[in-house]
Order: structure tokens, then sequence, then C-alpha cells
């Protein structure tokens, strides 16, 4: 009974002990936001907006209404500079999206990705001026094959798992990412899209392929990088450099650490100057198609 009423005492005068901590967050002034890719064969495409407050709420008309207007984008291949235009997609209800791209009306100004190529990007927004520089490496590494098989231990029949063979170059540095479209839809990313060759450097080897994941309406667990019986999957498998590696490994690690209290403490590491968020990321591609059978 002792015992009890000094544990008992012992439990109030720690509550009473407690300390209320009142966090006072500030308002920090927003910063530009770059997303922006070149891939061989395709144009330029740039997307610029000011990143919102962490505590903001989020509704479209914040979120449409952050696009960055009348900025001055150039993109330098060593042998002609491209000044980029700003195009409008119109949504329905009142709202747009927007973009810079290649005026095609002025055919000096035309430029599209080609592998082995550095391209130099410079950016004046609000007179601001940033700049960054990305590689569209020689597609050396690729998919040889893709199979697929059921699911095992699973009573859900249609369920498909897919697997790709891969040949790494001799040689570190080799990165990758890879996205998916199933059917007529859309390219995503895996939860998980993007490598280096660490491990696997000078090897063939395979690994299976998660579906790629729409990060705003994400799957149910059972059907978790899984695919389905009679879907026709495309690979986008994308050869990379460093940077572009590190961007999308640190942004994928700090999606996945979002609600871990356990998670250790990450930052997006991008490759845009002057304190901007974002990257600025080049690619060689490879697409692969495949059926799954019925």
């Amino acid at each position: 009974m002792k015992q009890f009423t000094f544990v008992l005492i012992l439990s109030f005068l720690l509550i009473s002990c407690e300390k209320n901590i009142d966090f006072k967050t500030n308002q920090t002034a927003d910063v530009l936001v770059v997303d922006a890719t070149i891939e061989d064969g395709k144009a330029p495409q740039i997307v610029l907006t000011h990143s919102l407050n962490y505590f903001s709420t989020i509704n479209p008309q914040i979120a449409l209404s952050s696009f960055v207007h009348n900025a001055v984008v150039t993109i330098n291949n060593g042998t002609i500079t491209s000044t980029l235009k700003e195009f409008q997609i119109p949504l329905g209800g009142g709202y747009s999206l927007f973009y810079y791209g290649i005026d095609s009306s002025n055919i000096s100004n035309i430029m599209s990705g080609e592998q082995g190529k550095k391209y130099d990007l410079k950016i004046v927004a609000d007179g601001v001026e940033y700049t960054s520089t990305t590689h569209v490496p020689v597609l050396a590494k690729k998919c040889d094959s893709l199979w697929w098989k059921t699911v095992p231990n699973n009573p859900d029949t249609t369920l498909a798992t897919l697997t790709g063979k891969f040949t790494d170059p001799k040689g570190l540095g080799n990165y990758v990412r890879y996205l998916t479209k199933v059917n007529s839809g859309v390219f995503l990313p895996g939860e998980k899209s993007s490598f280096d060759d660490q491990v696997v450097d000078g090897t063939t080897y395979s690994i299976q392929i998660d579906q790629g994941i729409d990060r705003n309406n994400p799957p149910d667990n059972k059907d978790k990088g899984f695919f389905h019986r009679g879907d026709t999957i495309t690979l986008k498998f994308c050869n990379n450099d460093k940077a572009t590696y590190t961007f999308w490994n640190t942004w994928e690690f700090a999606y996945q650490s979002i609600g871990n209290p356990f998670s250790t403490p990450n930052k997006v590491l991008g490759n845009i100057s002057n304190g901007a968020l974002g990257a600025f990321c080049g690619y060689s591609v490879q697409y692969k198609t495949f059926i799954i059978p019925k």
C-alpha cells in the first residue's frame, strides 16, 4: 500500500512539472521552385512556381496562383541559346497551368535534347538570376527483357508482378530512374524510382519493377507495386547524371519519411543556384512495352 501511495504521489509530481511549450512559427519569404527537364529527342520544359509556407492552407486557387509569370528563361547547349516562351494550358473552371517551352514559330530557337550533351539553364525571375546545368547522357544502361508472374501467396489471382533484366556497363557512375504507364494512363515514378550502380556495377541482374504511384492518390497496400492480368505496361527507363539522381533520391527519402518519428533528418538536394528549390534534370530514355496476358 505504501508503495502504491509513493507511485501515485510521484505521478502527480511529474504531471505538475510538465511545461507547456508553444511553438511560434515564423512566416518565411517564398522562394523560386524549379521543375525543369530535358530528354533526348524532346524539347525542354520548365515549370516555375513560388514556394508555399509549411503551414499554409492549400487549395486550388492558392496552388494555381503560385505560378511565376514573365520570367526570362534560356537554355544553351554549347552551340545555340534558346529563349523559352511561357505557355498556358486551360484546365476549365477558370484555372490554368503554365510552363516555359520552345517557341516553335522561331526556327532558330528550336532545341531538343541530344545524348552526350550538356545544357545550361538560366532563369531571371522577379529581378533575380538563377542558373543550373544538367547532362543528357548516352543511353548506356538498358532493360534487356521483361516478364511477369502471378503474385505468390495471394488469393487475388489477377495480381501480377513485373520483373526486368538489366545490364550495367563496367565503371561506376551509371544513374537511372524509371517510370511506368499502365494502359492509357500517364507515366508515374515508382515509390523508389532512382538508383545508382554501387552494388550492380558491371553485372547483368534481374529486379522486380513496382508499378509507379500517384503520390496525390496512393494505392491501397494490398495492390501497391502490383499490376493486373491484361495490363499493357510501358516502362520508361531513364539514364541521368549524378545531380539528377541525388535530387530524386533525397526527394523520395524525404517523402517516405513523412510521419515517421524515427526517420533521420533529410534535406532535398537540388541543383539550382541562388537558394532556389527543385532541379534541372536531363534524361536519355528507353521505352519498353509488355502485355500481361489475361
